[in-house]
């Protein structure tokens, strides 16, 4: 069946300018929007030292055992000593605020096709019945670096480009530590995740923008949903709150860490793990009076690479839970939009 995939021309930017009351679309189906304050709980995960997790000494024993713990609970930690300053990351961020504060016109020189999610716009609207993200993005392939469609890469502001390249390659590094370190912390050998994710692994980043909502109580910046990625990067806004992330049934709050960068594993890393490592849900709440602006990155394993439960995993006490997948996020898009858990169609 095909799937109709029309075009939103117009930015959730300008609509929070000129719309007083946005359009139903946008306003959350059968449940709150989600609340921004004190009385939701904070996230409860560790802070880790990538420096600490490729020490010889017994703190790196320790270390792996936080991120273990961390993994197989909430699915996230944040990360420091990752080998970038405080002050390059401030400067990532930089450039993407200046690119959002661009005029519209300049800014839709990058707007994507109809029928792709790569460059400037926002959502995809593939049923009637769709919520709409109150976000604007700026998606891009990074890596393979044969794959960046450069038409979509912003020229203005004009560091944009270095910064953006230099941010990946050192993601790529840590990307490689985690993985490893992953497996140590599960006593397997410690290429065990980076065979299934392959040498032709895509990495894909998205800019988003939450212009201030007037409905936040009905409106979410993006809805929930678990990631197909093997890993995540976030760096988020170093003064606005608004990830949140579900465990037992409740909504917790991430705290900003300025000088860290949140990570957590996407659903494929729950496969491979055969279900010891939680792909966690998670979601975007709005607010009504300040901009929040963020960088996530996606560490996504070889398309042409079987994802399967690593066999040391699978024991007769933990049977096999989830099935061989093959592109697992050709699909990953569809069943987002639709609100669904892609995961659900691995499962045996």
């Amino acid at each position: 069946m095909d799937i109709k995939i029309e075009f939103q021309p117009r930015s959730v930017q300008e609509l929070a300018v000129n719309v007083k009351e946005p359009p139903q679309k946008f306003f959350v189906k059968g449940s709150d929007g989600g609340v921004l304050d004190s009385a939701v709980p904070l996230v409860d995960v560790p802070v880790v030292d990538i420096g600490l997790l490729t020490s010889p000494s017994s703190s790196s024993l320790q270390e792996l055992e936080k991120l273990r713990s961390a993994l197989s609970t909430w699915g996230c930690f944040q990360i420091v000593n990752h080998g970038m300053t405080s002050g390059f990351l401030d400067k990532v961020r930089e450039v993407a605020e200046q690119f959002f504060a661009l005029p519209m016109a300049e800014k839709q020189k990058y707007s994507r096709q109809e029928d792709s999610i790569e460059g400037y716009g926002n959502d995809m609207v593939l049923s009637d019945q769709q919520t709409i993200d109150w976000t604007d993005r700026l998606y891009l392939t990074l890596s393979p670096e044969d794959q960046r469609q450069y038409i979509f890469w912003p020229q203005n502001p004009e560091a944009f480009r270095e910064v953006l390249h230099k941010y990946t390659i050192n993601l790529k590094q840590v990307n490689e530590i985690l993985l490893k370190a992953m497996a140590k912390s599960l006593s397997l050998h410690d290429d065990s995740f980076l065979n299934q994710y392959g040498e032709k692994a895509l990495i894909t980043a998205r800019y988003n923008f939450y212009p201030p909502c007037p409905r936040p109580d009905l409106i979410l910046g993006v809805k929930p949903h678990a990631d197909g990625s093997a890993i995540t990067f976030l760096l988020q806004d170093k003064h606005v709150e608004g990830l949140q992330f579900l465990k037992d049934k409740e909504w917790f709050r991430v705290p900003i860490i300025s000088h860290a960068l949140l990570v957590n594993v996407g659903d494929q890393i729950e496969i491979m793990s055969n279900g010891i490592f939680k792909s966690p849900v998670h979601r975007v709440v709005t607010n009504s009076e300040r901009d929040r602006i963020t960088l996530a990155v996606f560490c996504i394993p070889d398309s042409e690479n079987e994802i399967q439960p690593l066999d040391e995993l699978v024991t007769e006490a933990k049977p096999r839970l989830y099935r061989k997948v093959k592109d697992y996020v050709s699909l990953y898009f569809q069943y987002y939009q639709q609100g669904k858990r892609p995961i659900e169609a691995a499962l045996i």
